[in-house]
């Protein structure tokens, strides 16, 4: 699979494309900036690494070295699909980028042809479940406590999209 230009972002092109396992420094350095509980480079080689693993990476269009705007790294098995983690580059967030990566997501997912995918999230992340709503995911759960935050614990909350198609 090739990647997809997204448009110019704040005057810089970006392009989403599948993960590599060269990549897994980047996720890090990025899931750092964006998680109070970050994963390591070793923790994301190991799943990239996992047959049924997939994930995606916007960067700026023809700088593969530079750091990433961002990521989405997912799992399917048999036909349920979940969201491992997404992150997003501080200064990249609220400029399309994480519904790019979702719809990366969701069109792999759809060729693969699942039926439903789950994700967690935060309850105080307001953009996040921003996006996920308007990409039709629902609360099908939650978790009380389960994030650490500066104030406390926060809720996660489970969300699913069915993905199947009218037959």
């Amino acid at each position: 699979m090739m990647g997809f230009p997204l448009g110019n972002l704040r005057n810089r092109p970006f392009v989403v494309e599948p993960l590599v396992n060269a990549d897994s420094i980047h996720l890090a350095k990025l899931h750092a900036l964006t998680f109070s509980q970050p994963w390591s480079d070793e923790e994301f080689l190991a799943l990239m690494m996992q047959g049924n693993v997939f994930g995606f990476i916007a960067r700026e269009e023809g700088k593969r070295s530079a750091p990433p705007g961002g990521f989405v790294l997912a799992r399917l098995v048999v036909d349920e699909a979940e969201i491992l983690t997404i992150a997003v580059a501080p200064s990249e967030q609220r400029r399309g980028l994480g519904h790019a990566l979702m719809d990366a997501t969701l069109r792999h997912l759809h060729n693969a042809r699942a039926e439903m995918l789950f994700l967690e999230v935060d309850e105080t992340n307001m953009p996040a479940l921003t996006l996920y709503r308007r990409l039709g995911f629902k609360q099908v759960g939650k978790r009380p406590g389960y994030y650490e935050t500066a104030g406390g614990r926060s809720a996660a909350l489970t969300m699913r999209r069915d993905l199947k198609r009218a037959r």
